[in-house]
C-alpha cells in the first residue's frame, strides 16, 4: 500500500478501505508515516471529512495501534467522557457512584485543554495521588476498588497520540470526524462496555452552537455503537459553571460535598445523575432511567459512593482518611476576597471562557505545556443566571495567593457578566439526549 495514494484518495472523496486505514494508522504509530503526511492527513480529513464506516474503522485502528485491555470481572466495563467545561468536576463524583452500583470504571482522563480544567489536575491537589500508574497496577485498583481515574498509559493508541499532536498545530482540531476517533479510540482502548459523553454546550464549552454540540454528540454515539461499545450523549448546558467552584483544590472539595450527600451543589448534582442513570440503563445495570437514578441517590445517602472514592484515593497514595479530613489536605489558597457586582439587575450571562482564563491567569492553568500549577487557585460562590442582584452584591470569591492576581482575575471579570432589567429564564440543565436511534 501507499500513503500517497492514500492520502490522494481522501483529498479527492472516493472511500478508503479498512485496510489502507490500518495501514495508516499503523504508520503514524510505528514512523511510517512521517509528519508532512500526517498533517496531509490531517487537513483533507478536516476539509473532505470521512463516511461513518471510515470514521469506524479509523477509530478501531488508532485503539487497536496500542495496547487494549481485556476483563474478566463480575460486573460491566464502563465509563463516560466530557468535552469539558467550567467547574465540570463531574468525574470525581461519578466514577466511585457507579461503581457503588456495581460497575467497574477505568476512567482514563486528562489534563486541562484551553480554558477548562482537567480531571489529573484536580486529583492531583490531592497530597499524593498518583495519576500515571502501570496497566497492572490500574487492573488491580480497579478490580479491588471498583473505580480508577488515572491518565493514559504510554502503550494506549499511540497513533491517535501522534496525529493530535499534529492536529495541534495544524488548525485540523476542530475536525468532527478527527475529534470523534480521537475521542473513542482511548476509551475503546480500556476494553469498555458502556459508555455515557456529555457534550457541553455554552459560553464555556469549546462547543457553543448548539448545532455543532449535536453533530459531534452523533457522529460519538453512531462510531462508537459501530466500533461494539453501546453508547448514548447527553447535551448538557454549559453557560455557567455546572459545580459551585471552578480551580483545582476547590472542585475537589465541591466533589466531595455531592459524595458525602451534604446540601448544595445542585447543578453538579443534576448532570451526575443524570449521567449515570442514563449509562446504568446502557450497561443493564437498572431496567430505567427511574431505577437508576434510585440506585445512584441510594449509593449517596449510604455512604457507599464516598467510602469507594476515600479507598481509590488511598490505592493510589493519598491519603486514606481524605474523604473524612479533606479540608486538612486540600491546598488553600492565601487570599480570597468577594468580586462585587457593577450594575444591578437581573443576571442574564456568564461568559464561562473568561472565567476559565481569569484561572489561567492566576496560575490554575497552564499558558504552556511545562507550567507548574497552583492548585489552590479559583473561583467559587457564584450567583448563577436569573438571580436578581443589587450593584455591590458578591458575585462570586477569588481565591489567590497575592494581591497582584487579585487585580488582573477582577479586570477579566468585570466583563465575564451580562445583565438584564427584565427577569431571566434558564435554560435547560441537560438539553437533550443523543441515542443511537435518534
Amino acid at each position: 500500500m501507499s500513503v500517497p495514494v492514500i492520502l490522494a484518495k481522501v483529498r479527492d472523496q472516493i472511500p478508503l478501505s479498512n485496510e489502507e486505514i490500518k495501514f495508516f494508522a499503523a504508520g503514524l504509530a510505528n514512523g511510517l508515516v512521517n509528519d508532512a503526511q500526517a498533517a496531509a492527513f490531517a487537513m483533507a480529513v478536516c476539509l473532505r471529512g470521512l463516511s461513518e464506516n471510515e470514521r469506524v474503522a479509523l477509530t478501531l485502528a488508532m485503539r487497536d495501534s496500542g495496547n487494549v485491555q481485556e476483563w474478566d470481572l463480575s460486573g460491566p466495563v464502563i465509563d463516560k467522557h466530557s468535552t469539558g467545561g467550567i467547574g465540570d468536576n463531574v468525574s470525581l463524583v461519578l466514577a466511585p457512584l457507579l461503581a457503588a452500583c456495581g460497575a467497574y470504571v477505568p476512567m482514563i482522563s486528562g489534563r486541562g485543554l484551553g480554558h477548562t480544567g482537567g480531571t489529573l489536575d484536580k486529583l492531583e491537589a490531592i497530597p499524593g495521588y498518583r495519576t500515571q500508574v502501570s496497566s497492572d497496577d490500574c487492573t488491580r485498583i480497579v478490580k479491588e476498588v471498583g473505580c480508577a481515574i488515572v491518565g493514559a498509559g504510554e502503550g494506549i493508541a499511540p497513533a491517535d497520540k501522534r496525529l493530535y499532536s499534529i492536529r495541534d498545530i495544524t488548525g485540523t482540531v476542530e475536525s468532527i470526524d478527527l475529534i470523534t476517533s480521537s475521542i473513542l479510540s482511548k476509551k475503546l482502548a480500556a476494553g469498555l462496555e458502556a459508555l455515557v459523553l456529555d457534550v457541553k454546550v455554552g459560553s464555556g464549552a469549546f462547543m457553543k452552537d448548539l448545532g455543532q454540540a449535536r453533530k459531534l454528540a452523533r457522529s460519538l454515539v453512531s462510531v462508537a455503537n459501530g466500533a461494539g461499545c453501546r453508547t448514548t450523549a447527553l447535551l448538557t448546558d454549559m453557560n455557567e459553571p455546572l459545580a459551585d467552584s471552578a480551580g483545582n483544590a476547590l472542585e475537589v472539595k465541591s466533589a466531595l460535598i455531592v459524595l458525602k450527600n451534604e446540601p448544595g451543589e445542585e447543578r453538579l448534582l443534576e448532570v451526575t445523575l443524570g449521567l449515570g442513570s442514563h449509562l446504568l440503563v446502557t450497561a443493564g445495570l437498572a431496567e430505567d432511567k427511574q431505577r437508576g437514578r434510585e440506585l445512584l441517590v441510594n449509593s449517596l445517602s449510604s455512604g457507599k459512593a464516598a467510602e469507594i472514592f476515600g479507598r481509590m484515593v488511598s490505592a493510589l497514595g493519598g491519603p486514606a482518611d481524605f474523604v473524612e479530613r479533606y479540608d486538612k489536605y486540600l491546598p488553600k489558597a492565601e487570599k480570597w476576597v468577594e468580586f462585587p457586582s457593577p450594575e444591578s439587575g437581573f443576571l442574564e450571562s456568564v461568559n464561562g471562557r473568561l472565567l476559565g482564563l481569569t484561572i489561567i491567569e492566576m496560575g490554575g492553568g497552564r499558558k504552556k505545556s511545562d507550567d507548574i500549577l497552583n492548585l489552590s487557585v479559583g473561583l467559587d460562590h457564584f450567583v448563577g443566571i436569573g438571580q436578581k442582584i443589587n450593584k455591590g452584591d458578591t458575585l462570586l470569591r477569588i481565591h489567590s495567593s497575592n494581591d497582584q492576581d487579585i487585580e488582573r482575575a477582577k479586570v477579566l471579570l468585570s466583563k465575564a457578566f451580562g445583565y438584564s432589567q427584565n427577569m431571566v429564564n434558564k435554560k435547560p440543565l441537560i438539553i437533550e439526549t443523543i441515542s443511537n436511534d435518534s
